[in-house]
């Protein structure tokens, strides 16, 4: 638990990089572009004065003031937001303002086109062979894959959509997943705590009424109610080609597309589980894991 004096320190600092931020920030933009004469020679600072902020921004000078010098006073995410209009602030200038405000800052806007930053992603999946990854949305859809889950993992078109469902649901990861039982308990609190921050969105509970429909063991998890923050954990597999693989998993957020998420698997050191995916991933060892895939889901 951080101590008086440290908790102390920090609010000074944020407090002081506040003051520069919006001194900074107010410098740059010049009357003429907030719409204001510029005020020729007597003007001696550039870009525009704390009081005209304050005008254009609907906030009493006296408050504007107080906010700049970091001075503890109540802040709205409103007035926050006429600053930043004013201030001409970038979405992720927007962002750090509220968080110098001591605010939670509103959701990233992406500056990237979603399809090319979809198809650079795919690209990085792809280049993590022969290691299994696969990309994620806020439901735990999974929008893309590389071959190495299909060989590994199961993961083929006839799949249910979301990785939870398939969790419980995928015939052919439930035979290869050797610590199935163990992982379970903790894969429904981690979509929990994924859900405990959008408790108002309709997605996760569709996802959680469909699978409670299929899976007793689920709805027996969910109603327990445990809650776990996601992370890192070791897959063993029983691959039926290549035997035991132990995976570690990573989950790997994405700024630019905060409701993206990139699983990734790394070989478990001091194991021959990258030499076996070499062999699993080689012409022959794809050809031969295709058809136990298959196999294994028809029986």
């Amino acid at each position: 638990m951080p101590s008086p004096a440290s908790s102390s320190s920090a609010k000074s600092y944020r407090r002081q990089e506040l003051r520069d931020f919006l001194m900074t920030r107010r410098a740059r933009v010049s009357p003429t572009e907030a719409g204001l004469p510029d005020g020729g020679a007597r003007r001696r600072t550039p870009g525009l004065r704390r009081e005209e902020v304050a005008v254009l921004a609907g906030v009493g000078a006296s408050w504007y003031q107080w906010l700049e010098q970091g001075r503890d006073i109540t802040v709205s995410p409103q007035v926050l937001d006429a600053v930043g209009r004013v201030l001409k602030l970038s979405g992720d200038e927007r962002r750090h303002l509220y968080v110098l405000a001591g605010l939670n800052p509103p959701a990233a806007e992406s500056a990237y086109d979603p399809d090319y930053l979809c198809d650079g992603l795919k690209r990085l999946i792809d280049a993590w062979m022969p290691l299994p990854a696969h990309i994620m949305d806020q439901y735990w859809n999974c929008i893309t894959y590389n071959e190495a889950s299909t060989l590994v993992q199961g993961f083929r078109p006839e799949n249910d959509d979301n990785c939870l469902v398939n969790f419980f649901t995928d015939p052919v990861y439930r035979v290869r997943a050797k610590r199935w039982a163990e992982a379970a308990p903790e894969i429904v609190a981690q979509y929990r705590a994924a859900m405990s921050e959008r408790l108002d969105d309709e997605g996760f509970h569709a996802v959680v009424d469909k699978l409670s429909g299929l899976s007793e063991e689920f709805r027996e998890l969910w109603e327990r109610g445990d809650v776990a923050a996601g992370g890192q954990m070791i897959k063993e597999m029983e691959h039926p080609q290549v035997g035991t693989l132990y995976l570690e998993v990573t989950q790997l957020k994405v700024p630019a597309r905060p409701d993206l998420t990139i699983a990734v698997h790394n070989a478990v050191p001091e194991t021959d589980t990258m030499a076996k995916l070499l062999r699993l991933t080689s012409p022959e060892g794809r050809r031969e894991a295709m058809h136990a895939v298959a196999a294994q889901a028809a029986s």
